[in-house]
């Protein structure tokens, strides 16, 4: 972009799965909630897929394995392989590796996923403050985590231990909506010891990094459903980005986006990926797209016309984000968004 911010979402005249050689797609709340496929995610990443369209999986969720999360995309019809996925646990465990020389023991809060990562990068996990780590790395251990775990994380950051985290998202999507996520707990050992983690996850460098390096993708579209992660993450790395409304973010939370968090496209589902994007363009004193006018008057977002939902949205979002510049948008849109029924 020529100018400093992104002021509207952008069009595209060929499929997106066309434009760009490799989808970055996050995993809870775009290919699956709660451990089964989103609608029409599994035909759109097939047909993604088969138009010669890379795929790759890229989840701050630190829980599971490469091949444990692969072998659960290949059941629910996505076919994967472990190579195809990169997550959280491996960006932090080469982030540790860098600093700790091979053999340091490393205490572990969370799942397998770390524990494997760990191994791959010649790190040994152990399970107590009293096994003497020099080093305490928390990743999301699901719903399960003993609370016991963050006392073994506090004590060993109190002795001195050098903390890292997966990352630190406050939530995850789940089947039955919106849970704690590893964010939540690292602020409960944060609160215990006043000290600070390094973080690797999305949407900081260790993960953009990570995923260039075992995707070696060229033209990379990053796919999510949050705005603080996977649309902040694509800012950083200095790639385009679409966001999908099946997970976390909702249309008051991206109409209001201030400029990172902004994606370059907007879509309901992953059929985004196989379709031409249409264009928001100026008219008069506000933004078409579709069927669809918006602008502004006083402090109201204001919405005409009919036609597809995510049309009014993407011209709600130019109009928004024009208004706020390289703000955030704290117009009122509560009549706009109600009309979308999204």
């Amino acid at each position: 972009m020529s100018q400093q911010y992104r002021s509207r979402p952008l069009g595209s005249d060929v499929a997106l799965s066309e434009a760009y050689d490799t989808a970055l797609l996050d995993l809870d709340g775009v290919v699956y909630a709660g451990g089964h496929a989103i609608v029409h995610a599994v035909e759109s990443l097939g047909s993604a897929r088969e138009g010669g369209m890379h795929l790759a999986y890229v989840t701050n969720n630190a829980l599971r394995t490469p091949d444990a999360v692969a072998e659960h995309l290949t059941e629910l019809g996505v076919p994967a392989d472990a190579t195809d996925v990169i997550t959280s646990a491996q960006a932090v465990a080469r982030l540790m590796a860098d600093q700790l020389p091979s053999g340091t023991r490393v205490l572990v809060v969370g799942g397998e996923g770390l524990r494997v990562a760990l191994r791959e990068r010649g790190l040994v996990p152990v399970e107590s403050a009293d096994d003497d780590p020099v080093a305490v790395v928390q990743g999301f251990g699901g719903p399960d985590l003993p609370w016991g775990r963050f006392a073994e994380a506090a004590y060993a950051i109190s002795r001195g231990a050098v903390w890292f985290a997966s990352n630190t998202d406050l939530t995850i999507p789940g089947a039955r909506g919106i849970a704690p996520g590893n964010g939540a707990a690292v602020e409960v050992v944060r609160i215990a010891t006043g000290a600070e983690p390094q973080v690797a996850g999305k949407p900081l460098p260790p993960m953009h990094r990570e995923t260039v390096l075992r995707t070696g993708a060229k033209r990379p579209l990053v796919v999510g459903d949050r705005l603080d992660t996977d649309i902040e993450g694509a800012f950083n790395g200095g790639v385009d980005s679409l966001l999908v409304l099946t997970g976390v973010t909702d249309a008051a939370q991206l109409i209001a986006a201030e400029p990172r968090y902004r994606p370059t496209y907007v879509d309901r589902d992953l059929r985004g990926l196989l379709t031409e994007q249409p264009e928001v363009s100026e008219d008069g004193d506000g933004f078409r797209c579709g069927g669809w006018t918006a602008g502004v008057r006083g402090e109201v977002l204001v919405l005409d016309g009919e036609g597809d939902a995510i049309d009014g949205l993407r011209a709600l979002c130019a109009a928004a984000w024009t208004h706020a510049g390289e703000g955030a948008c704290g117009l009122d849109a509560r009549k706009a968004v109600a009309r979308l029924d999204l």
